[in-house]
């Protein structure tokens, strides 16, 4: 089985969030089970530096309505021998930002990733693939269904080819003006209607991998159901509904080549769940970075790693942020994004010297070291289709206090709830009080140390290693190829 890998962002050549992370790491792990996988992905400014040697293997030209730009395929490799495609077309994709600039969105999106999509098929033929399967991941890549299907008729390759769709986050699907279908290049009268492209008035390249693709999958299997719900489908829960029989959820894994405390050399000392004197050394040396009170090395410490947005839960963290401050906990937040919440933060920040820190940026070896250095990890997200910072926490034994939602729900159970097997605590309403209530019986399990040692000796053996969800895939691509065949006969 010969898998043909598709994104907007792979890390650690393009990154805006967890999309890179997961885009990097599962190719390798399907890779090293066996599967002949490679990864195609745009060529950015930013993607050049981080190149060693490219080759050009491949020139063509794709049109975008009346437009036709020249392109070429630079290839290279990464880990594990996985083969990268790099698909360069200058005047789209050599720019400062990713998707936007100075926080606007560039005005072109839809040309650019229409002719990433095009580029994606074209290079088949260019450089003599003959993929059983295309994985495709958001809507960057998620016009290509439609243009396989559009094509297929009149093309033995892509009529084989069976295509798998996936979901990372629902709230971003691609919708553009009316005006954007012309650009396809697809028959209006085939795909401008509600069971396609359309979508009130407007053009949804989410939706367009949605209805087209063999099988979709997301990235949990609670947000698998979930968005078929009114509450989290963002509007395409009645077309994803339809498709319940071909929705699949696959739990996102940690790679724990890079986040795992006993080998970790971002970190001031590494640590295993058999000898924890080095998180207390990793504490102390966050502590003296924010420049909290050392007395914090005898109270409990929380960390919090996110895009600073009302998804993430920020305004319940905003309304007990009072409540909070009157125990004896400090608080340290990394991140970046909302003013409102950039402003708030360093009020707090100047309201409670000693005992909250906060770093407004992107800055991985922070990351590292609040994760390794934190007691407890605060995430109360409205929804989170999976999360990866959970369960990085869980693996330093930084203990998760979260919202019981998607990807949460799937990896965090309630300890007091679940005293044989829980590895956290959670809640449910999306309240201020809610969230309080749970970060109050965490601090109150953390102040008994025998029973919050065991509760992270607990956390530490939780495994949501990549292995497991690659396997969840490889089974996934058979059943996307059987259904193929099975369309063919």
């Amino acid at each position: 089985m010969q898998i043909l890998f598709a994104s907007s962002e792979v890390e650690p050549f393009a990154k805006t969030g967890g999309l890179a992370d997961v885009c990097g790491a599962l190719p390798r792990h399907v890779a090293r089970l066996g599967g002949r996988i490679s990864v195609v992905t745009p060529l950015y400014r930013e993607t050049r530096s981080r190149l060693h040697a490219p080759v050009c293997t491949a020139e063509f030209s794709v049109t975008a309505g009346t437009r036709t730009f020249a392109i070429q395929v630079l290839t290279g490799r990464g880990d594990a021998e996985v083969p990268l495609y790099f698909v360069r077309c200058d005047e789209l994709f050599d720019r400062d930002g990713i998707y936007e600039s100075g926080g606007a969105a560039f005005a072109d999106n839809h040309l650019r990733f229409i002719c990433f999509s095009r580029a994606v098929i074209a290079l088949c033929r260019a450089c003599g693939m003959q993929p059983d399967i295309m994985h495709l991941n958001d809507w960057q890549s998620a016009l290509i269904p439609a243009f396989m299907r559009n094509q297929a008729a009149h093309d033995p390759l892509l009529h084989r080819c069976a295509t798998v769709m996936t979901i990372h986050n629902m709230a971003y699907q691609g919708i553009f003006a009316p005006e954007a279908f012309d650009a396809t290049g697809l028959p209006r009268a085939a795909f401008w209607h509600p069971g396609q492209l359309e979508f009130w008035g407007q053009v949804n390249f989410l939706k367009a991998g949605i209805v087209n693709a063999d099988m979709v999958t997301t990235v949990s299997p609670t947000y698998a159901r979930e968005i078929t719900t009114p509450e989290c489908g963002c509007g395409l829960d009645g077309v994803l509904a339809a498709r319940a029989h071909d929705l699949a959820g696959i739990l996102n894994g940690a790679d724990y080549a890079v986040w795992n405390p006993e080998t970790d050399p971002l970190i001031r000392q590494r640590y295993g769940s058999g000898d924890l004197a080095g998180k207390q050394a990793c504490k102390r040396a966050l502590i003296g970075r924010f420049s909290l009170d050392p007395e914090l090395m005898e109270r409990p410490l929380i960390g919090c790693i996110s895009r600073l947005v009302d998804q993430k839960g920020f305004d319940l963290l905003e309304e007990s942020f009072d409540g909070l401050m009157e125990t004896a906990a400090g608080f340290v937040l990394l991140g970046t994004g909302e003013k409102r919440y950039h402003d708030f933060f360093t009020r707090m920040a100047a309201q409670h010297p000693g005992r909250v820190g906060v770093l407004l940026a992107y800055d991985n070896t922070a990351a590292h070291e609040i994760v390794a250095g934190c007691d407890l990890f605060v995430m109360p997200s409205r929804y989170e289709p999976c999360g990866l910072t959970q369960m990085y926490s869980l693996r330093y034994g930084t203990v998760p206090v979260v919202r019981a939602t998607g990807g949460l729900a799937d990896t965090v159970r309630d300890c007091e709830r679940d005293p044989a097997s829980g590895n956290g605590f959670t809640f449910e309403d999306c309240t201020g009080s809610a969230l309080l209530d749970a970060l109050t019986r965490a601090l109150a399990c953390w102040r008994s140390k025998e029973r919050w040692q065991t509760l992270m000796q607990r956390c530490m053996a939780c495994d949501f290693s990549w292995d497991v969800s690659a396997r969840a895939y490889l089974d996934l691509y058979r059943r996307a190829c059987d259904k193929k065949r099975g369309l063919e006969k």
